[in-house]
């Protein structure tokens, strides 16, 4: 009522109204109203992107050439670009040789990998939400220590993780199977501090204080409320704890080597030892290792990024 008694008046002393206040803008783009659209990228950053992707994908396509090829093909200049057709020959060879075991190495690697990367997602996660939310006596001290660990090179905790692995229960420790390689990377250093650090931000307190005002206990919170907020980070650390077990070859060949239970990487190392050495055969077989991480790229890769974008513009 009020302002159409003040329009009239305007009105009546002839003044013309003010004209709406345009909307503050930010960079050139509205802050109010429609949404600001993606700048689109330009050919430029095509070109840097096809040529980041040639170099990167390059050795993979050249593996696979002379897995495909004969010995001949890695003497030849300028070097063989287009496949053979000596892949299946090569793969026969690579599955029969003896006291390779590469068929079994690949199903042991898929068991340790799997194992370790669900373990390091478990109770890494637990770990940093309690260093990020819970409060008790000692926590900063302990993520202290956390972080220090990831100071100390593994390859001086070798010895005695051999000896400690010697004196697990069973005939002569569990050296040569594959609880020697599992079991010292169920929890990662690396993991617990990542998580914490992105459950600091990802997870405000007052969801955790509804929470418990709502009666549910600190797993259950856990679950319900800390988990979902978190599952970009899981796929970030699931992943690179995947590929980095996968890849594993210092431990697992100190370990295993010698023994009818290898993984990928130490098989990998028993075609290339020897007096003479079929590299086709290596490459062959580094090839068929490399496969499940390219599927697991392709597989979650998408939803990786997404969601590392869905946390990153999160306010």
């Amino acid at each position: 009522m009020t302002t159409t008694t003040d329009t009239q008046t305007v009105r009546q002393a002839g003044a013309r109204p003010a004209p709406p206040t345009p909307p503050k803008r930010r960079g050139g783009l509205s802050v109010v109203g429609r949404a600001p659209q993606d700048t689109p990228a330009g050919v430029w950053t095509y070109v840097l992107l096809s040529l980041t992707f040639l170099i990167a994908i390059y050795p993979i396509y050249w593996m696979f050439v002379i897995a495909t090829s004969t010995d001949a093909a890695l003497a030849e200049i300028p070097p063989k670009f287009l496949p053979g057709a000596e892949f299946s020959r090569n793969l026969r060879e690579v599955f029969s040789m003896q006291d390779v075991y590469f068929a079994e190495s690949l199903v042991n690697s898929f068991i340790v990998s799997t194992v370790v990367t669900l373990s390091v997602l478990f109770f890494c996660s637990v770990a940093g939400f309690a260093f990020a939310k819970l409060r008790f006596k000692g926590s900063n001290a302990l993520m202290v220590m956390v972080i220090l660990t990831l100071t100390v090179p593994n390859q001086l905790g070798v010895v005695a993780l051999y000896i400690l692995m010697g004196y697990m229960p069973g005939e002569g420790g569990w050296n040569g199977t594959l609880l020697a390689v599992i079991v010292p990377g169920l929890v990662s250093a690396f993991g617990v501090f990542y998580m914490r650090q992105f459950i600091l931000g990802a997870v405000p307190d007052e969801l955790i204080e509804s929470g418990r005002v709502d009666g549910a206990t600190t797993m259950r919170i856990y679950w319900s409320i800390v988990l979902p907020a978190i599952r970009p980070a899981l796929a970030v650390l699931g992943l690179l704890t995947f590929v980095g077990t996968w890849n594993d070859f210092q431990w697992p060949l100190i370990t295993l080597g010698g023994t009818d239970f290898p993984t990928s990487m130490v098989a990998l190392f028993d075609l290339a030892s020897g007096n003479y050495v079929l590299y086709r055969r290596v490459l062959a077989g580094a090839f068929v290792a490399t496969v499940p991480l390219i599927v697991l790229l392709f597989v979650g890769g998408r939803q990786i990024v997404r969601g590392i974008m869905e946390g990153a513009v999160k306010s």
